[in-house]
């Protein structure tokens, strides 16, 4: 017997006014959203609930849902959590070889300011 076991969908949005990331898994029954940080109120999750609802991002049951719970909105986690941001190797490469290029290019032209600086006061 086969089983249909779908990966959830997933979705991740920033927020830039509250240095925010955040990542929407919807997994058929349950919605987790996984933030980077605590910055949003009670008031602001569940209008995001709404506006995730309302955009198709998760099923339109949640558009109406109007009490929040501490921790779960009909189905609905909030978690802080960063552990689901990962670094693209490739972009880390490219960072290293910049920063090494800037070093040896500083490094160079410190040393022709200071031969310059020799060279003027021993004349």
């Amino acid at each position: 017997m086969k089983t249909n076991v779908s990966a959830p969908r997933t979705f991740e949005f920033c927020f830039p006014r509250h240095d925010t990331l955040v990542l929407v898994e919807d997994a058929g029954g349950e919605v987790l959203i996984r933030a980077t940080r605590d910055t949003f109120t009670e008031e602001r999750k569940l209008a995001f609930v709404h506006e995730l609802a309302a955009e198709g991002f998760i099923p339109d049951r949640y558009l109406w849902c109007s009490t929040i719970n501490q921790h779960d909105i009909l189905g609905v986690r909030w978690l802080v959590d960063y552990s689901w941001l990962a670094l693209n190797e490739a972009m880390l490469a490219r960072t290293r070889r910049f920063v090494v290029r800037l070093l040896v290019a500083s490094a160079l032209a410190w040393l022709a300011l200071m031969a310059l600086v020799l060279l003027r006061i021993s004349r």
